[in-house]
């Protein structure tokens, strides 16, 4: 499996607990602790790619730049999240604060 593959797993498993295992039983619909947990849940897989390829200068393709680690793990959750995030925040019927 690609160091890149390998990331986008980790993310998506990272994700998909957060969104439908961990997030319903702790968080509901309340904005704030939904956005707290998902900064840890983050944080987590930055944590875990970054103790794999924290001194390594090897690069990461992001299909029009290649970054480094920190890069592609924290885009890459980016884009995978924001669909399960609306689907939750639909769902859930969790109003965003103004």
């Amino acid at each position: 499996m690609s160091a890149e593959a390998s990331i986008l797993l980790l993310n998506s498993v990272v994700i998909l607990l957060g969104y439908l295992v961990i997030y319903p039983k702790t968080a509901g619909n309340d904005f704030y602790k939904i956005t707290y947990s998902d900064i840890c849940a983050s944080a987590t897989a930055l944590t875990i790619v970054g103790y794999k390829y924290w001194e390594l200068e090897q690069k990461f393709n992001l299909v029009v730049i290649e970054v480094n680690w920190f890069w592609f793990t924290l885009i890459s959750y980016a884009l995978l999240e924001i669909p399960i995030m609306l689907w939750y925040f639909k769902k859930h019927q969790v109003k965003i604060p103004k």
